[in-house]
């Protein structure tokens, strides 16, 4: 198949090296990668993957609840220095 169409993309330096060097370690070089990808969003019929936003679990949420009220308590002992936390904290066991 002829390679007529040229696609022009901007990207910052630091994800174009990372994205070369990934896509050499896998055996190809970036306009590669990038075919496949266009090649598997015409099959689909949309992006070759999932797209949204991650969203943490109800569990996830409940811990997360949890250690903020934990850290607004004033009840709860807090530390300021490492050394005097390792030492209470072994003492326990």
């Amino acid at each position: 198949m002829a390679q007529n169409a040229l696609i022009q993309v901007r990207v910052d330096d630091e994800l174009k090296r990372e994205a070369d060097a990934l896509f050499s370690d896998l055996g190809f070089d970036t306009p590669t990668a990038i075919r496949i990808f266009l090649r598997h969003a015409v099959k689909r019929h949309g992006l070759p993957f999932e797209v949204g936003q991650l969203r943490p679990n109800a569990e996830t949420i409940a811990a997360m609840e949890e250690a903020d009220r934990i850290s607004r308590d004033p009840n709860v002992k807090g530390y300021t220095d490492v050394d005097e936390m390792m030492k209470e904290l072994l003492s326990d066991v």
